[in-house]
C-alpha cells in the first residue's frame, strides 16, 4: 500500500510539474488533442484555469510536493504512513478540489484535458489507499 501510494505520487508529481511548465510557457508543447471532446487547451487555458490568480496547474503541484513530503516523514519518524490521520484529511481535501475540477470540465467547459484526468485518478487512488490504511492496517 505504501510504495502504491509512493508510486501514485511521484506520477502525480510529474504529471502536474508538466502541466504548470505548459501553463507557463502558454501551451507550446501540450501534447493533447486540441478538437472535440478531449480538448487540453480549452480546459487549462479556460477563466477556470486559476484559483485567486494562482495557476491551477501550480497549486496541483504544491498539493503533490507536499503530499510526497508528508508521506515521506510520515514513514521516516513514525514508522509508518498508511494511519496518519493527517494525510487522509489532506488527500480528502486534494480530492474535493479534484471534485470542483471535474465539475468544471464537463458543466461549465464541455471539455476534458486527458493530463488532468490522469491527475484527477491519481488523486483519488491516492486517497483511497488512505482511505484503506486508515481501515486495515492493525495497530503495532
Amino acid at each position: 500500500m505504501e510504495r502504491a501510494t509512493g508510486l501514485l505520487l511521484v506520477l502525480g508529481t510529474l504529471v502536474a510539474g508538466y502541466l504548470t511548465y505548459e501553463h507557463f510557457t502558454g501551451n507550446a508543447t501540450l501534447a493533447c488533442s486540441a478538437t472535440g471532446v478531449v480538448d487540453c487547451a480549452s480546459v487549462t487555458t479556460s477563466k477556470y484555469s486559476y484559483l485567486v490568480g494562482i495557476p491551477v496547474a501550480l497549486l496541483g503541484l504544491g498539493w503533490f510536493l507536499a503530499s510526497l513530503a508528508l508521506w515521506a516523514v510520515s514513514r521516516a519518524r513514525l514508522g509508518w504512513a498508511a494511519r496518519n490521520p493527517v494525510q487522509l484529511l489532506w488527500t480528502g481535501a486534494g480530492l474535493a478540489f479534484v471534485l470542483y475540477l471535474v465539475w468544471v470540465e464537463l458543466v461549465p467547459l464541455g471539455k476534458i484535458c486527458s493530463w488532468c484526468t490522469v491527475v484527477h485518478v491519481t488523486v483519488l487512488a491516492i486517497f483511497l489507499l488512505r482511505l484503506a490504511g486508515q481501515v486495515l492496517v492493525d495497530d503495532e
